[in-house]
């Protein structure tokens, strides 16, 4: 009896890998340009945050910043909302922008409010339990110049199986101490996806 429940689990599990085994999975390169459902995807957090630093530090106000202050500019990056139609993780776009600046060399970047948060904690932390020689002192934060602030915003045109997504990038640096505005960029997405009203 016992023979004949071991063959039996055997063939169930023979059963199931033959039925799993139409799936196939092809490894690709991880900055390849991949676009399967029209959706917003890591393509596209990449490739808008590259253009939109390239264009914020090319601009004019770069070059009078440095003139005034002799140095490059500390930024903060703000809230990135995201009023789109689909869930998009705003917290890829942002480190894609952190990226993106730091890879320049033209600018500096701080940590943003929920960071401070963590790092004043550490610091915390440290003054009562850290050794003397490897404490830090509170109060040495260095001050950020600039805020960057911004939004993602989409609008789908359908008609039958045949659909048009529409994005837009609207991002803004301001002035932390004037509040004065330096820089507004702007980048549009469009995407037709077709399919084919016949189900298999």
């Amino acid at each position: 009896m016992s023979k004949i429940w071991i063959l039996a689990l055997c063939a169930s599990v023979a059963l199931l890998s033959a039925c799993s085994s139409g799936k196939k999975v092809t490894r690709i390169e991880a900055d390849s340009v991949t676009d399967l459902s029209g959706s917003w995807n890591d393509t596209d957090s990449r490739l808008v945050a590259e253009e939109m630093i390239n264009d914020c530090l090319g601009r004019p106000w770069y070059e009078q910043f440095s003139a005034q202050k002799g140095s490059v500019p500390t930024i903060v990056i703000g809230k990135v909302r995201n009023k789109s139609h689909e869930h998009i993780r705003v917290e890829t776009f942002i480190k894609d922008i952190e990226r993106a600046l730091i890879n320049s060399g033209k600018a500096e970047f701080v940590a943003n409010s929920n960071e401070r948060e963590d790092l004043r904690n550490e610091l915390a932390d440290q003054q009562g339990n850290a050794t003397e020689e490897t404490t830090h002192d509170a109060g040495m934060e260095i001050g950020a110049d600039l805020m960057l602030t911004g939004a993602i915003n989409s609008v789908i045109d359908q008609e039958g199986g045949e659909q048009v997504v529409f994005y837009q990038i609207d991002m803004e640096l301001t002035d932390i101490q004037s509040h004065r505005k330096v820089w507004l960029g702007n980048k549009k997405i469009k995407k037709f996806v077709s399919q084919s009203s016949v189900k298999m």
